[in-house]
Parts: structure tokens; sequence; C-alpha cells
């Protein structure tokens, strides 16, 4: 049963943070409340209240979330050892003071509280997951609380199919929210000038781009396998060259893997990349290429899509929801350092069997109709009209 068009909603979102660190788990965030304020806006949903309740944050921007019945609630202001227990005291106050419709948990770790109000107020909750925070999940109450909610929200076909598989979840309870991004942020153009310059490279050099962060925890993403790849890539494209853009406490380690190979000439590490440069970035390159193993989804993949650029992902992770299970891009062993080599070589030589892998536009396209964030709010109405959260 849906709620009239004179009802309302109140809601709350816990988040960990959304404004003083961009990450992958915090851009979703706001991608939802985003999508929340539009289907409002759009008369799809009626919120009388939508309370964010945020753990490391002190504020939030001025420009962002304006609207009236969107409220922040802030803990980061407070000495770290004190913000979780205070995040946990609002959460339980603010739920039993507003006895809200629906409680969404922004990341796993908020659950157990959750699953405790829900026990004593009766509010339905929901999880949302991402990558290896659901995996492999040993701590019994959270296992609980992912029995206990609502829905279980995951970003990728392959996180709900490891819950279903370690968890024992049954596959209705646990629904598809996949990332959206903004398409127009990223263009199909010729190689930036002002970056061949820069790094000494020619518009005809092939170049291969990986975007990762260079952290100790994040080896995963596969920069490692195509370092690995290009003593091979050589013999056939001796002059070719791999942009890796990303910064963390991971890069002296892969300047030791870069000198150890002797390829200074043909590795670029180019460290921290503005939001208003990427897009110059991905359209420097020939192919984008990160065979992780350990990518919740990987929204990198999209954004080089939209550039219209083959891409090439691992087939043991969320890269495979991000590619479409091969529709959009390559999936390959991202332990196979022989195949990482043979699929880029094909690919920059233009021998790829794969039907759309060099029409720029319709990569483009395809992602935007996937991927794009018409298709997100679509999405998320669909989930809440199933938890009777709008007009119809």
């Amino acid at each position: 049963m849906t709620k009239d068009s004179s009802s309302s909603s109140s809601i709350q979102i816990w988040v960990p943070n959304l404004f003083e660190f961009k990450g992958g788990i915090q851009a979703y965030l706001c991608d939802v409340l985003a999508a929340l304020d539009d289907l409002h806006e759009q008369k799809d949903i009626t919120l009388d209240d939508v309370v964010v309740l945020n753990k490391l944050d002190s504020k939030k921007p001025q420009d962002l979330f304006k609207a009236s019945y969107f409220s922040f609630k802030f803990n980061g202001q407070l000495p770290k050892v004190f913000q979780t227990p205070a995040f946990t005291l609002n959460a339980l106050t603010t739920s039993w003071q507003q006895r809200p419709e629906l409680i969404v948990c922004g990341h796993l770790n908020f659950a157990p509280v959750a699953y405790l109000l829900h026990r004593l107020l009766g509010v339905p909750y929901w999880i949302l997951v991402y990558g290896v925070d659901a995996w492999n999940i040993e701590d019994s109450l959270r296992r609980r609380a992912l029995q206990a909610a609502e829905k279980v929200i995951s970003i990728s076909g392959y996180t709900r199919d490891r819950l279903i598989k370690e968890q024992g979840l049954p596959f209705k309870n646990i629904s598809l929210l996949p990332v959206t991004f903004d398409t127009d942020r990223f263009q199909i153009k010729p190689k930036p000038s002002y970056l061949l310059t820069k790094y000494s490279l020619k518009a005809s050099q092939p170049i291969i781009l990986t975007v990762a962060r260079l952290a100790d925890d994040e080896q995963y993403k596969g920069y490692d396998q195509v370092i690995r790849a290009i003593p091979l890539m050589r013999q056939k494209i001796p002059n070719i060259h791999y942009v890796l853009v990303g910064k963390g406490s991971d890069r002296p380690r892969v300047e030791a893997l870069i000198d150890s190979l002797g390829l200074k000439n043909y590795v670029t590490l180019a460290g921290f990349v503005s939001d208003q440069e990427i897009c110059d970035y991905y359209n420097l390159c020939d192919v984008f290429a990160m065979p992780s193993k350990g990518e919740g989804f990987g929204i990198v993949y999209l954004e080089a899509l939209a550039c219209g650029k083959p891409v090439m992902g691992g087939n043991q992770d969320g890269a495979i929801d991000a590619l479409c299970h091969g529709e959009l891009g390559i999936l390959v062993d991202p332990d196979n350092v022989d195949e990482i080599a043979y699929v880029l070589i094909e690919i920059l030589q233009g021998k790829s069997s794969h039907p759309i892998l060099y029409q720029a536009e319709a990569l483009r396209q395809r992602v935007d109709e996937i991927y794009g964030f018409r298709r997100f709010q679509a999405n998320l109405l669909a989930l809440l009209k199933e938890s009777n959260l709008v007009t119809l």
C-alpha cells in the first residue's frame, strides 16, 4: 500500500562522513541525498524530514542540500575518542524522539545500532553495502543486523552474490542500487596538448591510464600488474607509455618496482589530479586499465567510458558490474600478467573483436543510459515504493 499525496515521510540517514573526505562511499551517499531531494521536488515522494547523522564531519558546505527538510547532526567536531559514543547516543535519542519511518545505514558499521532500535521501536532499516566492508563478515552482531534488515542495498551484483554465499542472506532481501556519476563532467575530446607537453609525450603515442588511490591497503587495484606487463607490451609496442594517477602511501613501493624493471621512461606517476583536470587525463589515454580484484564497483571505469575510452577491468570483483559482464569493456584475470599484456596490445593495435570498444559515442551513450543520474533516481524510487514511502 502506498502513501496518498497528502502524507509525508521521515527518514534518517546515518553516514560516516560526506564533505571533508572525498571517497567512493562519500560520493555515493551524496548521490543518494541528491536523488532524494530531486524526487521530493518532482513530487514522486513527500519528505517531512531527512535527518542526516554524520559521524566524522564537523560541518557541511553552505551550498549543499539547502532544502528545509534536510537537517544535519555532526560529531566530527569532538575529539576522536568521543565520536563513536556520541554518534551512537545521537542515533538512539533522535530515533526515540522522532520515530522515523526508515533508517538508512550508510555503512555496515552502523547496523548493530539500527538493529537495536528495530528491536526496541520496530523501526525498519536499510543497510548500504559496497565491497570489502561486506565481505568475510565475522562479527556475530553485524550478521544478525544483516538478517533483520528490511533491505540490504548493494552497489553491485558481485557484493550481493558474496553476501548470499557467505552470510546465507535470501536473494529477495538484497536489492541493487548501482552507483551513478555526473556524465556531463566527462566529455570526448582530443588528447590535451598541455598534458602531452607536460609529460613529453606524442599524440600518436599509445597511452594506458589508471586512476586509483596509491594506498598500502589498496594494492588490489592492479596497477602493479600493468607495470609488470609493460616489458611484454614493449615487445610489440616499443613506445608505449603508462600514466598512473593517484597519491598515497604506496607510492615509494611503486617507484621501487618501476626502477627494478627499468621502466622509468615508460611510466609516469602523475600524483594527485583535481576534479577539474581528471577528464583531461581520461582523454589523454588510448585505453583505461584497472585489473583490480577487490573493487566494490569502480566509478573510474564509468568516467573513462563517458570519455569514449576502451576499458579493461578484472573479472573477480565489482568491475564485472561496472562493465556489465563484458558488454562495456574487457574483463581479464587480474593475476595473469600475460593476459593483461595480450589484451592491452590487442586493444591498442585496433585488433579487438569487442563490438563497442572503438565506438566512443556509443560507449558514452550506453554508460549514461545504465549509470546516469536519471537511472539512479528511478532505481531509488523503485526501492522506496517497495517500502511504502512514495506518493502516486
